[in-house]
């Protein structure tokens, strides 16, 4: 048999990080598989970092970003750049991940080619097709025109039974996210280089921050920020990490409410290695991230979500994740919950972890190679396991 031409395409940080263990896994079957790598670099620098760190060299680099961009500018570019690679490579298969706009342009690109698309994380929903905006509708658009759904877990396979998608088709695999959580905290790291050195982790409860959601911008992270200043106020052991996201519209607000205040470090968003380790070394976290809520519960961190939707309700069912939203009174009250309560603190911290165990990217590569002919054995689908 020919060997098969699979074709990987992503454009951000949170994409790049959850394929690098694909990439790495595609290229451990040589005598089956010719991977080509092909990034939009849709954000440049962040994608860049991570693919430093895996030792990842794109095939072909689209550096569709510019200045401004939007998601008109960002779909058109993108859609332009892998026409014209998928046109000279002729891949067997096109690997998209999740819900961004290279996302969705890659598999419409592939489908626009005829050819058969894999879908990596398939199968989040909401049922709010503005929240998240506008990642709700790539994700469903991008499962209309996928061939192998790669699901993270029994719940999202369940979403795309509901929309009618064949179960055979579907793979219960794990998020991929926890394998590249693992392989990198395996290597030896410390904190002298990142404006974390002062940080006492060894003798403060330090709560790590992330917010960048459209949907948060404005009132809703001001009343975020004052609750984490009273916060601190109260509780003298406690110290706050906060990777402030680049966009002007929030550095501005988190500048208003948190600038200057005493055990209150505010730095430039983390290259994945560094973050991942302040995450290890964290006591809890408020985020409105997708990613976070997955990475966090492997290390035994209770995530406190600042959205009032989540296309990860699985962690909010096994006890590691609270929805609780961005009122002020409800991050402070949730808070100081787990901050005064050492039971409730070690319920979540324990909870099962339902995304992984860090063998996804094998199970993709082995459900592939078995599907289209090249293996007989085909993969157990993943199991939560159980602490």
């Amino acid at each position: 048999m020919k060997r098969l031409k699979v074709m990987t395409v992503f454009g951000t940080r949170p994409e790049a990080i959850k394929m690098a263990p694909i990439v790495m896994e595609l290229a451990k079957y040589p005598q089956y598989i010719q991977p080509v790598t092909t990034v939009t670099a849709q954000h440049r620098e962040m994608l860049d970092q991570v693919l430093s760190l895996f030792n990842i060299t794109p095939n072909y680099d689209l550096d569709i970003m510019a200045p401004g961009q939007n998601l008109f500018d960002i779909t058109h570019r993108a859609m332009q750049g892998l026409h014209q690679v998928m046109e000279k490579e002729q891949p067997d298969l096109v690997l998209v991940h999740g819900d961004t706009t290279t996302t969705f342009a890659g598999a419409l690109t592939a489908f626009y080619h005829q050819i058969p698309v894999g879908h990596v994380e398939a199968g989040l929903r909401t049922g709010n097709k503005y929240s998240p905006y506008p990642e709700e509708m790539n994700r469903k658009l991008t499962g209309s025109l996928t061939d192998f759904h790669f699901a993270p877990t029994i719940s999202s396979r369940a979403n795309l039974n509901r929309e009618g998608i064949d179960s055979a088709n579907i793979y219960v695999t794990g998020n991929t996210v926890i394998d590249a959580l693992l392989a990198t905290l395996n290597q030896p790291y410390n904190f002298s280089e990142t404006g974390l050195a002062n940080v006492r982790f060894d003798e403060s409860r330090v709560i790590l921050v992330t917010t960048h959601r459209r949907e948060n911008l404005g009132e809703p992270m001001r009343h975020v920020y004052q609750a984490l200043k009273s916060i601190v106020e109260i509780y003298s052991d406690v110290e706050v990490v906060f990777p402030v996201h680049k966009n002007p519209l929030v550095r501005n607000i988190v500048q208003q409410e948190l600038g200057n205040l005493a055990r209150v470090h505010l730095i430039d968003p983390l290259e994945y290695q560094p973050f991942v380790n302040v995450l290890a070394r964290s006591y809890l976290i408020l985020t409105d991230s997708g990613g976070i809520q997955e990475e966090a519960p492997s290390l035994g961190k209770p995530v406190l979500v600042l959205r009032d939707t989540t296309e990860r309700p699985e962690a909010i069912e096994a006890g590691t994740v609270k929805l609780i939203g961005t009122s002020r009174q409800d991050v402070f009250d949730h808070t100081c919950l787990l901050l005064n309560n050492k039971m409730e603190y070690e319920k979540m911290a324990n909870a099962c972890n339902p995304y992984g165990d860090g063998k996804a990217a094998g199970r993709i590569i082995t459900a592939i190679l078995n599907r289209l002919g090249y293996i007989p054995d085909s993969p157990q689908d993943f199991v939560c396991p159980k602490k």
